[in-house]
């Protein structure tokens, strides 16, 4: 077995004092308590709790690359109304986002000629290794866009039409922003994820 990094002894670390102060955690329901959920960026700025006003249990928060409503991502809202009681979510991509610097032919070429993680200087990326790559990421959807309201909108209308998703479910659209930490309404979106 390898090493523990730092990283690692500092999360062990962190989860043994959350542990100590857990109390009734323990006793939340399973159902999200405000019957919500939120669908987000993984991006390490974005913190739903804090930008949403949530505490552990009051809400569903989905996240991935972007904030994309992909398939595992219906899958999760569809499960969060279904079996779980949502009736509300909210579709939030933001400001600065990551998904909008590539597209999927520049990743799968990166992906082709190297696995190990790429450099940007702020117009090109460029693998610092060569070897070892796989042409399995020219056979991936990336799920990259470049206009980042459009993309809100389209994720919203993907949701809405999607045959497993009740019509009577609002869907609100949103682009936090990373410089202020303000949610700015897609009104578009919004519009067409209304009931």
């Amino acid at each position: 077995m390898a090493k523990p990094s730092r990283t690692y002894d500092e999360v062990v670390s962190a989860n043994r004092d959350y542990a100590k102060n857990f109390g009734d955690k323990g006793k939340l329901a399973l159902p999200p308590a405000r019957r919500f959920a939120i669908l987000t960026c993984m991006d390490a700025r974005l913190d739903p709790a804090k930008y949403a006003g949530l505490a552990e249990g009051d809400a569903h928060v989905i996240r991935n690359a972007g904030g994309r409503a992909s398939d595992d991502a219906i899958r999760s809202l569809v499960i969060s109304h279904k079996l779980l009681g949502t009736q509300e979510w909210f579709v939030v991509h933001h400001s600065d986002c990551g998904m909008q610097l590539f597209t999927g032919e520049i990743i799968g070429t990166l992906l082709e000629d190297n696995l190990e993680t790429a450099q940007f200087d702020g117009k090109t990326w460029s693998n610092p290794k060569h070897g070892g790559g796989s042409v399995a990421g020219h056979y991936i959807h990336w799920h990259t866009f470049k206009d980042n309201a459009k993309s809100v909108t389209e994720d919203v209308q993907r949701i809405r039409s999607h045959p497993l998703v009740p019509k009577h479910i609002p869907i609100c659209g949103f682009i936090y922003d990373v410089k202020t930490g303000k949610l700015d309404e897609v009104a578009e979106a919004s519009a067409a994820g209304s009931p």
